[in-house]
């Protein structure tokens, strides 16, 4: 009983995953920091971002989406609208890593099997898991202390186009909001460093992708049955 049980599960499994349409593609763009050092603009791509996606299309509303981007967030004090952060001229790099999942909304039905040009406006949200340095700043120079992960809310925004049978092209911007104030060594995780904090401390830092996505679809023509 228990091998037929095994058996119908996976079969069950096979099909499931048979009648569905897939993507898998590339991310290319760039990253800005917001936080308690550089500029305070909300899309101000300075370094360039590239990650790899794939989509899960349930139906032509909704998709689940999983991702990894890395990049370079940087902050200059230098660039900044603030006359105090200019007056103290710190700079950053700090090398992320992130891993995200979640729900992907579109405002119109995207059927990539239906022919000729479709577009749709779309939203995502979910978790992501991303990976820095641990930075603190010591006489105006900035140390690594190892490395760790945080966890942040995506809340992405943009719009997708059907461009040939098999790809889809979109453009997004998408903040993320950390649970984490040290990105930019203003709040060091290590407490004996804590004479060293220095910035806003309840202010939790962001970080923002903006770019392209380019996407190939597979997967045989599901049907989109009312749920």
């Amino acid at each position: 009983m228990k091998k037929t049980a095994y058996i119908l599960t996976f079969f069950f499994l096979f099909q499931m995953a048979n009648a569905q349409i897939h993507e898998i593609g590339v991310f290319a763009g760039g990253s800005n920091f917001i936080g308690d050092v550089g500029s305070t603009q909300y899309i101000n791509p300075s370094k360039p971002a590239l990650g790899i996606l794939y989509k899960w299309n349930r139906n032509p509303r909704y998709s689940w989406r999983f991702s990894a981007i890395q990049s370079t967030l940087e902050g200059v004090d230098a660039s900044s609208d603030l006359s105090s952060r200019k007056q103290r001229n710190f700079t950053f790099q700090n090398t992320i890593t992130e891993f995200s999942a979640g729900f992907e909304f579109n405002w119109f039905d995207f059927n990539q099997h239906k022919s000729g040009f479709i577009s749709t406006p779309y939203l995502y949200t979910g978790l992501s898991y991303f990976l820095t340095d641990d930075l603190y700043v010591l006489n105006k120079k900035y140390i690594s202390d190892g490395n760790s992960g945080a966890i942040a809310i995506p809340i992405i925004g943009g719009f997708k186009m059907k461009i040939a049978d098999n790809f889809v092209l979109g453009l997004e911007a998408g903040a993320r909001y950390t649970f984490s104030d040290d990105i930019d060594g203003s709040l060091p995780k290590n407490s004996s460093l804590e004479s060293l904090k220095f910035g806003n401390t309840n202010s939790k830092d962001w970080y923002v992708f903006t770019g392209l996505t380019l996407t190939y679809t597979f997967g045989n023509k599901p049907c989109y049955c009312k749920e």
